[in-house]
């Protein structure tokens, strides 16, 4: 009988541990200790396809005999990557920004062995459409939301009432980890049914 496969999430996302979870997988948490590439004039897909593989692979290196999962997720409007805000103004001229328009959600995910050489890449996009709305529904949005530890300054999965007036492809995607790739990825070895 082979070994069991041990998975690692290697995120310190709180959305992306509770999505993985949701699919009845068992897995460990071990965060990459790497700095991830966040320029705002990058292309958004090879953003996020390198810094899930970065993170991947930094912890891939120090457990070998993992399966590890990696992802990184951006906000794209106006040829511009919206990442995590590093105060409230900027968080608060984000949500202007995207008020009454449509925005993509790019996902890189990253799978890495280092024992076998194991290396699966996939890249997931979904659109979100925000209502129009004043600083009033911001102020209220942030008595709700912490805007400050997600990409685009929002979370679709609490207050979205106040803000999205709607999306296309994966809500899971715009969460942070699409779960319909991520299960696609994880199947073969067993990890889900």
């Amino acid at each position: 009988m082979p070994a069991p496969v041990h998975l690692i999430l290697a995120s310190a996302s709180p959305r992306r541990r509770e999505l993985l979870a949701g699919l009845g997988v068992v897995f460990d948490v071990v965060v990459a200790d790497v700095t991830e590439h966040e320029d705002p004039a990058a292309e958004p897909r090879a953003m996020v396809a390198y810094n899930a593989a970065l993170k991947a692979d930094w912890v891939a290196a120090r457990h070998p005999d993992a399966l590890v999962l990696g992802a990184d997720t951006t906000v794209f409007i106006d040829r511009t990557v919206l990442n995590k805000p590093c105060d409230l103004a900027q968080a608060r001229a984000m949500l202007r920004q995207l008020a009454g328009r449509t925005h993509t959600v790019f996902t890189g995910v990253a799978l890495r062995r280092q024992r076998d050489g194991v290396k699966i890449d996939q890249g997931v996009a979904s659109q979100v459409t925000f209502k129009a709305f004043d600083d009033a529904v911001i102020d209220a949005y942030f008595r709700v939301v912490n805007p400050l530890d997600k990409a685009g300054s929002y979370g679709i999965q609490e207050g979205r009432e106040l803000i999205i007036a709607g999306w296309e492809g994966s809500f899971t995607n715009i969460m942070g980890l699409p779960m319909e790739a991520t299960k696609q990825i994880l199947t073969p070895w067993g990890l889900v049914g």
